[in-house]
């Protein structure tokens, strides 16, 4: 038998329009251009190479990043990077 959790959780906000994802805090949109191959002991992480999207963040176009993903991805895909400035060491 489950027991019911008095604990309520608050509901899902819904953001109005597309400036409010430009403050800091929000995910920065990146595009993976190329895979560079599988990392980690035992291979489950793969590192790609993103360029960030310029309708998102201006400041941020053209430029790309070295990063490691968990989990499926491929060469087209879109990341949401929470960190923008730190770049994952290459493969030996």
């Amino acid at each position: 038998f489950w027991l019911k959790s008095s604990r309520s959780f608050p509901e899902p906000r819904v953001l109005a329009h597309r400036t409010a994802m430009a403050d800091a805090g929000a995910p920065k949109l990146a595009v993976v251009r190329q895979i560079l191959g599988r990392t980690g002991s035992r291979g489950g992480v793969i590192q790609v190479k993103v360029e960030f999207t310029a309708e998102e963040n201006p400041e941020l176009k053209g430029r790309s990043l070295v990063r490691n993903v968990k989990g499926p991805v491929r060469q087209g895909d879109i990341l949401a990077l929470l960190e923008t400035e730190r770049e994952a060491r290459r493969l030996r």
